[in-house]
């Protein structure tokens, strides 16, 4: 994702999360850059938070995503087994608080029942294809997932697979290093 108030340029990111027959997956590349420079080749922008029984990739500012995802896991704690109403409570302090009204990023998380997409403005969308593409890789990552979505007998961790490497061949701020987890 690239940060326009950002001087020194820091972007780059492709999040993808697949729902197919029962299964989730979701991938994330490893690359972070600053301009024309790749800093890191093996960052890891997807993980299991919730006692692993939720994944999550975030896209933007490393240090903003980190903030939510804290403050996510928390509300989970709060409200455990129900995705949806934490997400909900996170969107709703993220637009509020005068803190975390600045951080910049964008988190796809899912559970064994639900794909969600969060925003800082105030938005938790639910896409009705069961599939999230964020960052500067994720529309090409969500153009090859829908497509495979119409090939019979792959699973949602090869669809995420398949359509990373499609991202990493076209973003040059995506990479072919990812980390994939899947429910």
């Amino acid at each position: 994702m690239t940060n326009t108030n950002d001087p020194l340029g820091w972007h780059g990111t492709t999040i993808l999360c697949v729902r197919r027959d029962g299964q989730v997956a979701m991938a994330g590349d490893g690359q972070v850059s600053m301009g024309a420079t790749v800093v890191k080749n093996n960052a890891r922008k997807v993980r299991r938070i919730a006692g692993g029984r939720v994944l999550a990739g975030f896209a933007g500012a490393t240090a903003d995503a980190f903030t939510l995802l804290e403050r996510l896991e928390a509300k989970l704690e709060r409200f455990p087994d129900q995705l949806e109403r934490a997400c909900v409570e996170l969107a709703k302090d993220w637009r509020t608080d005068r803190y975390l009204r600045r951080l910049e990023a964008l988190l796809a998380v899912a559970d064994a029942n639900r794909s969600l997409l969060l925003t800082g403005n105030g938005d938790v969308l639910e896409p009705e294809d069961s599939i999230i593409g964020i960052g500067s890789g994720g529309n090409y990552a969500l153009a090859a997932a829908r497509g495979l979505m119409t090939v019979e007998g792959i699973t949602a961790e090869e669809i995420a697979r398949r359509s990373m490497k499609i991202a990493a061949d076209i973003c040059v701020y995506t990479n072919g290093n990812f980390v994939l987890e899947t429910l």
